[in-house]
């Protein structure tokens, strides 16, 4: 049992999902404080209220039903996901499309030299070549 435990964690799956954790948990900070200190204040200046809470609230009964909550969240989701596609996804595409351009480029043409050298050895091997 512990021979096929250590096999499992020396696995590479493993070790990669415990390192996107920890870089997910990581993370999750600089979005918080992208939410936090930058799209809810915002928010503020465009709304007065850094949130959607109190839009369209009322009572019922005593307790304080706020469907705007839901939208307080709609749109922290939309302006998240619009971050992380912006400053991460975006960039990221662009590395990847410049890497693979430069593994696809076209060979250039031989030096003047190499091309000199290669008729060279093409001629000797002619002129060392059995004759029938």
């Amino acid at each position: 049992m512990l021979q096929g435990f250590k096999e499992f964690i020396s696995r590479g799956n493993a070790i990669d999902l415990a390192v996107g954790v920890v870089i997910g948990a990581a993370f999750s900070g600089v979005v918080t404080a992208l939410v936090d200190k930058f799209i809810n204040p915002l928010i503020g200046a465009l709304f007065g209220e850094p949130n959607f809470d109190s839009v369209g609230a009322f009572k019922l009964n005593g307790a304080t039903i706020q469907p705007g909550a839901i939208l307080t969240a709609l749109v922290s989701f939309l302006l998240v996901a619009l971050a992380l596609y912006l400053f991460i996804v975006m960039p990221m595409n662009k590395l990847a499309e410049r890497r693979a351009a430069g593994i696809a480029e076209e060979p250039k043409a031989p030096a003047e030299d190499i091309m000199l050298l290669t008729e060279i050895r093409d001629l000797l091997r002619e002129s060392n070549a059995p004759r029938l």
